[in-house]
C-alpha cells in the first residue's frame, strides 16, 4: 500500500440498521476497486470484514472492522460497524475515528429503527453523512417512496444527488444531479450514457434547492445569489461540501451492493464531499491538565487515540488506533498518559478485517494498528512522551443486562475470571462484576445477544463451558416491632462453666444497628458489654426469617446477670446471639427488597405500554418530562426482582426505540405473599 498524505485519507463509518448491507457494501468496493477477485457473501461466510467465528456462525457483524482500499490517487478507511444494537458501541467506536458516515438504508425496507438510531447519534455528535439507498434492484422497491419517508423522517436537510434509472428489478443506473452525467451499469462496471429526458425537469428542480443551499453555506455567497449572479462550479462544488461538512445537507444516492453497482459514484461522492482529516484542521486535548490544541498535520507532537481493542488467543491484544496529530514509525516509544506508562510497539500494520497489512509509518489522520500493548486499553491515548496529550474518551452506553455466571465444571471459577476480563479489555460496553454479598459473579451488557456472544466466545475460544443465571436479589431483614427477651447461655461440665445472661430490647431505629447499654447496678460488668455488642454484630449478618443481613435495628443491653468465676467473653457472646434469635422472632420481622429508580427514555407511542407494564412490575410512575426531540423521560420506581429482564421487554415493547437506566434506590418492605415464596425458596436451599 503506497504512502498517502492527511489530505488524501478519508475515514468512514458504515452505520445503520442491522441487514441494510453495510458488509455486503464493503465487499462491493473491495471487489470494485481491485483488492478482491471476487465479492464475498454474508451468508457464505467468507467476507473479508466479518472474519470472527461468532460473526460467520451468526451471520451478522459483532466487531468494527477497518477496510483500507485505494481509489484513485485517495485511501478510504471504511470502518464496518454492526447493526445490532447489543453492539452499538462498536459505532461509537468507529464514529470517533471518522470524519463522516455512510447511513446505510435498505430500500425495499425504508426507515427502520436502526436507522432512526444510527441518524440520532450521527445529529448529536454533528458527524457529516451521506445515505446510500442500497438493493434498489429489489421488487417492489419505490424510491420516490423511501426519499419522502427519509424527508419526513429527518427532514429537509434529504436532498438526492442521484435519480436512479428504472426501478426494482429494472434498475441499471444512476443519474448524478449536479453534473447531469448518466451512468449505467453492468455488475461493477459501469458506462456514461444519455441523461433519460423524463428526468431532465426533476434535475433542474433539484439542483435549484441546492443552488438555495449553496447560498446558505456562506455569506459572501448568499450576497451573489440576492444579486442574481450564477454561482460557478467551484463555488458550488464548495458550498455543498461545506453544506455537507456542517450537517445542513445530507445527500442522498443509490446502488446496489449485492451487484456491486454505482460503488466508484460512491467512492467519488465520499471523496467530494466528507471532510478529510486536514479538513477538520485540529484537537483539543489535554497537556499536564492544561487544554492543548494539536493540529492534523505530520509536522505536529504525536498522538492518537486507541478505538478499538481485538483479543485473538493466538495473535495476543491488537489495538486498533487512529493517529490525530504527527506521525507514528516502527521504532517509536509510546506514552500513555491516561495510565503514565511508557509501551514499546509490537510492528506497525494497518489491518484488512484480519489480514496485517505492514507499513513504516501512520500519518496524521490515518488508522493503524498495533500488538502486543500491555497497559493500554479501547478508549486512551497515546503521545510522545516529551508531549504528552490526552484526549476525551469515548463515551459508551451503561450495562442495562445482568446476569449471574457459573461454570459448568468445578475449578473453573479462575479460569472464567481471567477469561472475562480479557473480553472487557474487547468490549468496553460488557463488565464484569463480583458481588460480595451475594458471592455471584456477574457479568452486565446490552441485551441478551451480547452476553449470549460472550459466552460462545468463552467456550470457542478460550475453552470454558458457563451457564447464566438471574442473578440473585440482595434482600435484608429489620422489625417493625419492639421486643424485650433474655438470652441466657449457662454450661457446667467439671472444671471451669461458661455462664453469661443478658435482657436485651430490640427495637426499630434509622441507622443500620445501633448497640446501647441501659445496665444498673453492675447486673453485666462493663469488661463484657464489647463481647454483648460482637455477638450482636456476628448475629446481625443473618436473620431469623431467610438467613439475610438485618438492619435499622437498635439493641439495648438493660439488665443481666453473671458468674464470678465461669463468665467470660465468649459465654456473654454466645448469649447475645440467642437473645437476638429470640427478640427478631417476638419483634415482627419482615423482609426486605431493593428498590430502584428507572429513567426510560420512550417515543411517545409506547408510553401506554411502558406505564401498564411497569404497574405489573409492582413498579410506581413517579413523573414523566417531554423531551426536546418529542420523546418522553418516565421516572418511576421498581423492586428490583422484577427488572432483571428489563432491557429484553423494554426493547420488544417499543420496537427497540426505548432506553433506560436503573440505579439502587433504597429498601422497602416486600409484600407477604411474595416474601413467603422468597422464605420458602431461602430455607429449601439451606436444607
Amino acid at each position: 500500500m503506497k504512502a498517502y498524505q492527511t489530505d488524501q485519507i478519508r475515514n468512514v463509518a458504515l452505520i445503520g440498521h442491522g441487514g441494510s448491507g453495510k458488509t455486503t457494501l464493503t465487499e462491493a468496493i473491495l471487489f470494485a476497486t481491485g483488492v478482491t477477485k471476487r465479492q464475498g457473501r454474508v451468508d457464505d461466510g467468507n467476507t473479508v470484514s466479518d472474519f470472527d467465528k461468532e460473526e460467520i456462525a451468526r451471520k451478522v457483524s459483532i466487531g468494527t472492522a477497518v477496510i483500507p482500499v485505494e481509489w484513485g490517487d485517495t485511501k478510504y478507511n471504511l470502518l464496518d460497524t454492526p447493526g445490532y444494537f447489543d453492539f452499538a458501541g462498536e459505532m461509537y467506536g468507529a464514529l470517533k475515528a471518522s470524519e463522516g458516515a455512510i447511513l446505510l438504508v435498505d430500500a425495499s425496507a425504508g426507515v427502520e429503527v436502526g436507522t432512526e438510531k444510527a441518524w440520532k447519534y450521527a445529529e448529536q455528535h454533528k458527524i457529516p453523512r451521506i445515505i446510500f439507498l442500497n438493493k434498489m434492484e429489489k421488487e417492489n422497491v419505490n424510491f420516490e417512496k423511501v426519499l419522502n419517508q427519509l424527508k419526513e423522517e429527518f427532514g429537509d436537510k434529504i436532498v438526492p444527488f442521484v435519480l436512479p434509472i428504472g426501478e426494482a428489478e429494472g434498475f441499471k443506473g444512476l443519474v448524478s444531479v449536479m453534473d447531469e452525467v448518466a451512468y449505467e451499469y453492468n455488475g461493477k462496471d459501469g458506462k456514461k450514457v444519455d441523461v433519460p429526458a423524463d428526468l431532465k425537469d426533476e434535475i433542474e428542480s433539484i439542483k435549484e434547492g441546492l443552488v438555495e443551499k449553496v447560498a446558505e453555506s456562506d455569506e459572501e455567497l448568499m450576497e451573489k445569489y440576492f444579486e442574481g449572479e450564477e454561482f460557478t462550479p467551484e463555488e458550488i462544488a464548495r458550498g455543498l461540501k461545506l453544506s455537507v461538512a456542517n450537517g445542513d445537507l445530507v445527500p442522498v444516492i443509490v446502488g446496489s451492493a449485492e451487484k456491486a453497482m454505482g460503488m466508484d459514484f460512491l467512492l467519488e461522492v465520499i471523496n467530494r464531499y466528507i471532510p478529510s482529516p486536514k479538513d477538520i484542521g485540529s484537537y483539543k486535548g489535554q497537556k499536564d491538565d492544561k487544554e492543548v490544541e494539536r493540529k492534523v498535520d505530520v509536522k505536529e507532537p504525536f498522538s492518537a487515540i486507541v478505538f478499538k481493542t481485538i483479543v485473538d488467543p493466538f495473535v495476543g491484544k491488537l489495538s486498533l488506533f487512529k493517529v490525530l496529530s504527527g506521525k507514528m514509525t516502527k521504532d517509536q516509544e509510546l506514552y500513555n498518559p491516561d495510565k503514565d506508562r511508557t509501551e514499546k510497539l509490537g510492528g506497525l500494520f494497518v489491518l484488512r478485517g484480519k489480514n496485517q497489512i505492514d507499513v513504516s509509518e501512520i500519518v496524521a489522520g490515518d488508522i493503524g494498528a498495533t500488538s502486543k500493548l500491555q497497559v493500554t486499553q479501547t478508549g486512551d491515548s497515546l503521545s510522545d512522551k516529551a508531549n504528552p496529550t490526552q484526549y476525551e474518551r469515548i463515551s459508551y452506553p451503561q450495562p442495562t443486562l445482568f446476569l449471574a455466571v457459573e461454570p459448568k465444571a468445578k475449578g473453573d471459577e479462575e479460569k472464567i475470571g481471567t477469561s472475562l476480563q480479557r473480553l472487557t479489555d474487547e468490549d468496553p460496553t460488557f463488565v464484569v462484576q463480583r458481588n460480595t454479598e451475594t458471592k455471584q459473579l456477574l457479568i452486565g451488557g446490552q441485551g441478551n445477544m451480547q452476553l449470549a456472544v460472550i459466552i460462545d466466545k468463552l467456550k470457542n475460544t478460550f475453552g470454558v463451558d458457563v451457564k447464566l443465571t438471574n442473578p440473585k436479589i440482595a434482600y435484608r431483614e429489620t422489625i417493625k416491632g419492639t421486643a424485650s427477651v433474655q438470652g441466657k447461655h449457662k454450661k457446667q461440665s467439671g472444671g471451669a462453666g461458661q455462664y453469661g445472661d443478658v435482657h436485651i430490647r430490640f427495637e426499630p431505629c434509622e441507622e443500620n444497628f445501633v448497640f446501647a447499654e441501659e445496665v444498673f447496678g453492675g447486673a453485666v460488668p462493663r469488661n463484657f458489654f464489647p463481647a454483648v455488642e460482637k455477638g450482636l454484630r456476628d448475629s446481625i449478618e443473618h436473620g431469623v426469617l431467610a438467613g439475610y443481613p438485618v438492619v435499622n435495628l437498635k439493641a439495648v443491653l438493660f439488665d443481666g446477670s453473671y458468674h464470678p468465676v465461669d463468665s467470660n467473653e465468649m459465654a456473654f457472646k454466645i448469649a447475645a446471639s440467642l437473645a437476638f434469635k429470640k427478640g427478631m422472632e417476638a419483634a415482627k420481622p419482615v423482609l426486605l427488597e431493593p428498590i430502584v429508580k428507572v429513567e426510560i427514555l420512550i417515543p411517545e407511542d409506547y408510553m401506554g405500554d411502558v406505564m401498564g407494564d411497569m404497574n405489573k412490575r409492582r413498579g410506581r410512575i413517579l413523573g414523566m418530562e417531554p423531551q426536546e426531540d418529542g420523546s418522553q423521560l418516565v421516572i418511576a420506581e421498581a423492586p428490583q426482582a422484577e427488572m432483571f429482564e428489563y432491557a429484553i421487554d423494554l426493547r420488544s415493547m417499543t420496537q427497540a426505540r426505548g432506553s433506560f437506566t436503573m440505579e439502587f434506590n433504597r429498601y422497602e418492605e416486600v409484600p407477604g405473599n411474595i416474601a413467603e415464596k422468597i422464605i420458602a425458596e431461602a430455607k429449601a436451599e439451606k436444607e
